[in-house]
């Protein structure tokens, strides 16, 4: 059994044990425990804060399995991406050039650097140790933070992206940026991503990256065939996203060219097909008749927020989810209370 929660301060440790075998360049947790130790602290306040706006806040979420009580998984959402100054992208346009002297016509695609996603809701920091079997587990963790959006909407926007981490060779070398941002910044991929990845939205990115657009032609053929591709370890994130409703295409990332998932909060499944569900105590150990379906169930806590799947009968149009004691006690929940369901 695996139940996804906010992160507490006990977790530390653990999550440095997780981030010490990331690969070099892939976008997930911090790297060093006083970055973890902020990270943490940022996300006690922002759940324990009273929120009518977003701004600041990032919430971080942790898959624990009970069985082995050892994080296995981390999940966050950023409120309001680019709060302290822009959020930069490269949004993918096609230029068109003609010539009616020589009746020639073409199209051109190219990079504009631009802050459309400043504001966005900012998923990141998906993370799954190997130890995590395929099932409904990755599900959870994914779509978790999102049923805590759907919880508490005052705390995020309408719109959500997700950028995932690109192309990178096995020395955590990006054919993307040494072919763009290595011109300008003047460093490694690695250095780069130490030194300003982490902030794409700091002043440094409008000090030196291009204002006009990139021609992506006069780009080499190793960096265009990396753009808008993802590293093999994002592959499980992206195919969880695109069916939750996010799409790609439009944008990538400045530092690597991974892809940037963007979608409208009525566009995404967890929205659109979770309800809220009374608990009933359930004591029979028999299975239900029909049919069973995965599904997220998270209790209403706010700070206290925590979500674990069952596999249950067809919940829509229900009143009540049927819940056994040993449920009800990881979610803390008793027979009556409200809880928030989607299926997976």
């Amino acid at each position: 059994m695996y139940v996804v929660r906010p992160v507490e301060a006990g977790d530390i440790a653990a999550l440095e044990a997780l981030a010490a075998v990331t690969m070099p360049g892939v976008h997930t947790l911090p790297k060093t425990r006083d970055k973890i130790e902020q990270a943490v602290e940022r996300s006690l306040a922002s759940f324990a804060a009273q929120v009518d706006i977003p701004s600041e806040e990032s919430y971080l979420f942790v898959l624990e399995s009970l069985a082995e009580r050892k994080i296995v998984g981390t999940a966050a959402i950023f409120a309001s991406a680019g709060s302290n100054g822009t959020y930069f992208s490269f949004r993918n346009d096609v230029i068109q050039q003609v010539s009616r002297d020589l009746n020639i016509s073409h199209s051109v695609h190219a990079l504009t650097l631009c802050s459309e996603l400043t504001a966005y809701s900012q998923l990141s920091s998906f993370y799954l140790d190997a130890s995590v079997p395929e099932g409904p587990a990755p599900a959870l963790l994914s779509r978790s933070r999102l049923l805590f959006a759907v919880q508490q909407p005052q705390r995020f926007g309408d719109r959500f992206f997700v950028p995932l981490a690109g192309v990178t060779d096995e020395h955590g070398g990006s054919p993307f940026w040494d072919a763009l941002g290595r011109k300008f910044f003047k460093m490694d991929f690695l250095d780069a991503e130490r030194t300003i990845g982490g902030a794409r939205n700091r002043t440094l990115i409008v000090e030196l990256m291009p204002h006009y657009p990139v021609y992506v032609p006069l780009l080499p053929g190793d960096a265009q065939a990396a753009m808008g591709q993802i590293h093999p370890s994002g592959e499980q994130a992206f195919d969880l996203l695109t069916e939750e409703g996010f799409e790609a295409d439009e944008y990538i990332d400045i530092f690597d060219g991974g892809p940037i998932l963007q979608a409208h909060k009525h566009a995404l499944r967890t929205f659109t097909g979770s309800q809220t569900l009374r608990v009933r105590t359930s004591l029979d150990a028999a299975p239900a008749e029909g049919p069973l379906y995965d599904y997220a169930i998270a209790n209403n806590a706010g700070p206290g927020f925590r979500a674990v799947t069952i596999a249950s009968a067809e919940l829509e149009g229900c009143e009540a989810v049927a819940l056994s004691p040993e449920i009800q006690d990881i979610l803390r929940v008793a027979d009556g209370d409200s809880v928030t369901c989607v299926r997976l």
